[in-house]
């Protein structure tokens, strides 16, 4: 029995057209025939993924927010949400270095009021999403676990991490981006989290994914698949590189990994 896990944006869903495709449904749906345990590994908070994901494919599992709310069987083991002392010094210090972030949590995500946020990039992006009724920062204390931010220049993350790197880590998503959680908690630790609870050795763990974010996780896991849409990262330390995500990638991935 393989615990296998999947990142979501560019593995199960192509960013192209923001679509699942028939044959990664398929796949999954016969991997947990066969007896094995599929889960979902993400970046998003469960608010960007509960209300539409289940709705494609049945999952075991759910670990969401870069390893801060974990979900198995439909019942929430664990979720690390940001005190609200600390709630309002990372708001505090995103102010202070001008850094545009969404802060994502469980039941909901908030930005910045519009005329406030500091970039046109960044502006521009939270338009797209003008239709999902995000809160605004003054909502945030204590309802947010992890969050995501633009900081262009590089004085600007260089100052917010000397400050807050004792209590956050962070990802570098290129070009300016960066994925922030609490110290300690990665879609690796959930990993880690997730097979302790079920009993199941790290030998039988597996992970597929595309991007940096997916980097602790692949090293983590004792297989790792890397999509062929996937950065140079990704597929250097790859066991594995699948086909792209619009070529049947996750289907042709288990079909390698011999779980259907």
């Amino acid at each position: 029995m393989k615990l296998i896990f999947f990142d979501i944006d560019g593995t199960l869903i192509d960013e192209n057209n923001n679509q699942m495709s028939d044959s990664t449904k398929e796949a999954i749906n016969k991997a947990r025939e066969n007896g094995h345990i599929c889960i979902v590994n993400t970046g998003r908070s469960y608010k960007l993924v509960g209300d539409w994901l289940p709705k494609l494919v049945e999952f075991d599992g759910y670990l969401c927010g870069c390893g801060t709310h974990i979900i198995y069987n439909n019942k929430t083991l664990l979720h690390q949400t940001f005190t609200a002392e600390v709630a309002n010094q990372i708001i505090q210090g995103l102010e202070k270095y001008k850094i545009d972030a969404v802060l994502e949590g469980s039941d909901n995500n908030f930005h910045n009021n519009i005329d406030k946020i500091h970039t046109k990039l960044f502006k521009d992006f939270m338009l797209t999403f003008s239709n999902m009724n995000y809160g605004l920062y003054e909502d945030a204390i204590g309802r947010f676990d992890k969050f995501y931010c633009y900081a262009p220049e590089k004085w600007q993350i260089e100052g917010f991490t000397k400050e807050f790197s004792h209590i956050l880590d962070f990802i570098d998503r290129e070009k300016g981006f960066y994925e922030i959680a609490p110290k300690g908690f990665s879609k690796a630790s959930a990993i880690k989290y997730i097979a302790n609870y079920l009993n199941i050795p790290m030998e039988e763990t597996v992970a597929i994914g595309d991007s940096n974010n997916d980097l602790q996780m692949l090293k983590c896991a004792h297989i790792a698949i890397a999509m062929g849409n996937g950065n140079d990262n990704v597929k250097g330390m790859a066991d594995y590189v699948t086909t792209n995500v619009s070529e049947d990638g996750i289907k042709n991935a288990l079909i390698w990994l011999n779980v259907i």
